[in-house]
């Protein structure tokens, strides 16, 4: 039973070893069990108690060895991010860095650790899984998945709780969490259509991307709805690289001369959009209007600033970090049983206007 009255004072760890949890146990006055539901923020404690605990942690200096707390309670106090991409492009996207802050921020709250590993080629995939098959971490968070990807099913058929940034699919079968892609790309183009732009481009990412295939298709049906149908000719498939933008824009100036905006899928590709119309004599807003999508650092530095699409990116990160940790975890109040279907969650967008169109 537990004592809600601490001991007598007793002596401090003598020959400078670092306290132990008998020790806490001594100070408090109560059972090792005790000290370590306090420390496991466990409600099977009295109020009493608890400050009874607290104080002789706080006298003894008491560090929780957190890798024992860990594998006592079988987990690992680990989250990974994987990234199937290559390092290089990790760097470049603003997108990403979003992602980790956002998810760093969350995991600071709990004290869990995030691990970040890359895995673009089959090797890097079969050295994860066999890392992930040990049970090293409690969660995966994924992002940047093409829908041909294996990986997901190969993280799935670990049973670890993984949730996936950006749907591979309408019929995701992970717990996810997107922004409004489709819904951004439309107000990006009923804004140009509003500012008397007719000859509206758009330059996509990879279309196995659903994300990207989204944004596709609120281009088209933004036009749509505007009684213009779609011209395959205005729209250019590129990677969401910079070059890729700049391929792209010459692509569609070499089809449609006379175009009067160009819709990018993101900001990077819409700078790479903004060297060549430059290049080619254009002036932007005045000759060509350009939008982007993410609304990113290099949206507010690009000259004219650059209107973009914001997706709330950090807030991405917090809702996948504590999204896995409630898969991770007991069912909370509020937490879908199992067999209520994976959490889907689909974050809203907003157009950030600037000088660029």
């Amino acid at each position: 039973m537990d004592r809600t009255a601490p001991a007598a004072p007793g002596p401090r760890s003598r020959g400078g070893k670092a306290p132990t949890l008998e020790e806490v146990a001594a100070r408090a006055g109560v059972g090792r069990g005790t000290v370590s539901r306090v420390i496991n923020g466990s409600p099977r404690v009295s109020a009493p108690t608890r400050a009874a605990v607290e104080a002789a942690i706080a006298e003894l200096g008491y560090v929780p060895n957190r890798a024992a707390r860990a594998l006592a309670a079988n987990r690992a106090d680990a989250i990974a991010l994987v990234v199937p991409e290559p390092e290089a492009r990790f760097f470049a996207e603003p997108y990403f860095s979003d992602i980790v802050s956002g998810v760093g921020e969350a995991l600071a709250e709990t004290g869990m650790q995030l691990l970040l590993t890359f895995a673009g080629g089959a090797r890097e995939r079969r050295r994860l899984a066999q890392y992930l098959a040990a049970h090293r971490v409690d969660g995966v968070l994924l992002v940047s998945v093409r829908a041909d990807d294996p990986l997901p099913d190969l993280l799935a058929g670990t049973g670890i709780p993984t949730v996936i940034s950006g749907r591979r699919s309408a019929a995701e079968p992970l717990p996810s969490v997107d922004s409004d892609n489709a819904g951004g790309a439309r107000t990006a183009v009923a804004h140009l259509l509003s500012r008397g732009r007719r000859t509206i481009a758009t330059i996509t990412g990879r279309l196995e991307v659903y994300g990207a295939s989204c944004r596709l298709d609120g281009y088209r049906r933004a036009l749509t709805e505007a009684g213009h149908a779609p011209d395959e000719s205005l729209i250019a498939v590129a990677d969401f690289t910079e070059e890729g933008g700049r391929r792209a824009m010459r692509e569609l100036l070499a089809r449609r001369p006379a175009l009067d905006a160009v819709f990018a899928a993101s900001d990077v590709m819409a700078a790479g959009a903004r060297q060549t119309l430059r290049a080619a004599g254009r002036r932007i807003p005045d000759d060509v209007a350009l939008i982007g999508f993410d609304d990113s650092a290099i949206a507010r530095h690009m000259d004219p600033p650059l209107t973009s699409v914001r997706q709330p990116i950090e807030e991405m990160g917090r809702a996948m970090a504590r999204l896995v940790l409630s898969e991770a975890g007991p069912t909370p109040p509020g937490k879908p049983e199992p067999g209520a279907g994976p959490q889907q969650l689909v974050l809203p967008t907003e157009l950030v206007v600037r000088g660029s169109s």
